[in-house]
Parts: C-alpha cells; sequence; structure tokens
C-alpha cells in the first residue's frame, strides 16, 4: 500500500488511532494486542502511511468492553466474535441494581459530575473530605474500589472522556500520596518493598496496598514503576526486606508476568516472601511456588497479621 492510499484508509475512519493511544485508552497491552490479532483475528488494525497499526474507532469500542468483562473474570476467548452489541448486553447483565448500590447509598454520579463539569478542585476536596471521614482502610477497601468501577463503567458508556479518565486517576494517585505522607513513620515490620514489573505502568493498585501496609504499621520502600527485576534484588540484598509487592493490572500478559515471577523468585532467598496483586492475575499466580497471591486490597490486613503472628 502507497502513502496516498493508507492515507484514504484511514481518512475512511475518523477517530481512529495508533496502538500506544488503543493501550492508553483500553488499559490493554501492546503485547497482548498484537496476541490477539494472530491468535484470535481481532483486533483488525488498518496500517497508517508507516505501515503502522490503525485501529478503526469501532473497533476500540469493542476492545474496552472486552477489557471491562475481562475485569469482572470473563476469558477473551469467549468474548472475541461477540458484537458491541453482545457485549454491552453481557455487561448490562452483570453489573446489577445490587451491584450499583451499597450501604444504602446510590452509585457515586457524583464523580461523573465532577468530571464532566471540569471541577477538579471540587474533585479533589471530596476525595480528601472522604478519607478524612472514612479513614485510609475504610476507603482503600470500599470507596476506592467503588469509585474504580463507576469510573469504568462511565469510559464504555462514552460518559467521560479519556483524559477525564486520566484527570480522575491522577486526583486519586494525589490523594492516596498524601494519605500515606499524613500517617506515621513506622519502622516496625514487616518492611516491604513496592513496585510493578517492566511494562506495567499503573500505579493506583500499589498505592492502595501501599496505603493499607502503612495504615497496619509495616515499613514500606516504593520505587514506584517498572522497576527492572535485577534492580528489585539488588534492593533486596541491600536491605533487610521481608516482602517484595507488586501489582498488575487486568491487561498485564500471564505469560510475561508468570516469567517474571519465576526469575524473582529464583534471585530471591526464601525469607522473602514475593506477594502479587490486581487484576485477573493473582487467580493464576497462585499456581506459582513461593508466590502469595491477593484476590482484593481488602486482604492485606489480614495478611499482615498473619505474617506477624508466624514470624512471632
Amino acid at each position: 500500500m502507497n502513502s496516498e492510499e493508507a492515507m484514504t484508509q484511514m481518512a475512511k475512519s475518523p477517530g481512529g488511532c495508533g496502538i500506544a493511544a488503543v493501550e492508553r485508552d483500553t488499559g490493554i497491552g501492546k503485547d497482548t494486542l498484537r496476541v490477539w490479532e494472530r491468535r484470535y483475528g481481532f483486533p483488525q488494525p488498518d496500517r497508517d502511511a508507516l505501515g503502522e497499526r490503525w485501529y478503526p474507532p469501532e473497533q476500540v469500542d469493542r476492545l474496552r468492553l472486552i477489557k471491562r468483562l475481562m475485569d469482572q473474570g470473563l476469558r477473551p476467548g469467549k468474548l472475541m466474535a461477540d458484537n458491541v452489541a453482545d457485549l454491552q448486553r453481557q455487561l448490562e447483565s452483570r453489573e446489577s441494581v445490587a451491584e450499583k448500590v451499597g450501604a444504602g447509598e446510590t452509585a457515586p454520579d457524583w464523580l461523573i459530575d465532577r468530571l464532566r463539569s471540569g471541577q477538579a478542585e471540587l474533585l479533589r476536596y471530596d476525595l480528601a473530605q472522604r478519607i478524612a471521614r472514612e479513614g485510609v482502610q475504610r476507603f482503600v477497601c470500599d470507596t476506592v474500589p467503588e469509585l474504580n468501577r463507576r469510573i469504568g463503567e462511565a469510559w464504555v458508556a462514552g460518559e467521560i472522556r479519556v483524559f477525564e479518565e486520566h484527570l480522575y486517576t491522577e486526583l486519586m494517585q494525589n490523594q492516596l500520596r498524601a494519605a500515606i505522607q499524613s500517617l506515621p513513620r513506622s519502622n516496625a515490620r514487616p518492611q516491604v518493598l513496592l513496585t510493578t514489573l517492566k511494562d506495567e505502568e499503573h500505579v493506583l493498585g500499589l498505592l492502595m496496598a501501599e496505603a493499607l501496609l502503612a495504615a497496619e504499621g509495616a515499613w514500606c520502600l516504593s520505587l514506584g514503576a517498572q522497576t527492572p527485576i535485577s534492580d528489585i534484588i539488588g534492593a533486596v540484598q541491600s536491605t533487610t526486606i521481608d516482602i517484595v509487592a507488586l501489582s498488575f493490572s487486568s491487561a498485564y500478559p500471564w505469560r510475561k508476568a508468570r516469567d517474571a515471577l519465576l526469575e524473582l523468585r529464583g534471585g530471591l532467598t526464601g525469607e522473602t516472601e514475593i506477594w502479587v496483586g490486581g487484576g485477573n492475575l493473582a487467580r493464576h499466580a497462585k499456581h506459582l511456588p513461593g508466590i502469595s497471591c491477593f484476590a482484593a486490597v481488602g486482604e492485606i490486613p489480614a495478611a499482615v497479621a498473619a505474617w506477624r503472628n508466624f514470624k512471632s
């Protein structure tokens, strides 16, 4: 295809985007998109003038829905043949009214209202007030998952735009960092190193885990996102770290995670535990030797108590 033909083809798909934008928009990693393309025949991107993948809007819409259903435990192979309408029906059937109502409160539509009206400062205030009122543990275990779920629904339904979803994530991360900083600094064990592996840029789950660990009095060392395995091992060897805690988003490829976890496990002594959580990975990783998996962030306080009882 020559450049003129490529530009003509792109013109027929206004609003399409490249693979990097699709990754940011859907939360599905580039490697996963390429694997699906080979294995399932979907997505089927066009090519731009440089031969790079170019995804039409309707395919991006389907990918958003597939990602949301995967977050609820469905496997991608069972979703690829469904069109947007079928995927939307599945999503609606799984998200009942009961899921949208908790403890007598309606779903947090105030959150969407704040984002759509550009009231970032007011939303920041709302989040800060909720942390102060609920305390760190309740906020992280109950409120943040509910707000994240509502954001995901609004994103799929087209109620909010990509930049508004990014704004929410940034505001939430800032509030969690502030909450962590406000907690008394503790030297108590366990001593926990927190990070993500290569190509895992999402840190919201990592901050949620750190907030709960800090609230339990654990000493935390956060290296942020995408720390090379060799550096993780080096940091553990240079300190008295008891636990390496890793967070994964639902889009992170399982095989890549498995290989990295096995490499990390092999580079650490048996005295250093590895805790893993996030997305659907915990369900798979529980079969790996020497890896402790968490299906929900709310399991962390009990795990800390169990660790201390075992070490005492």
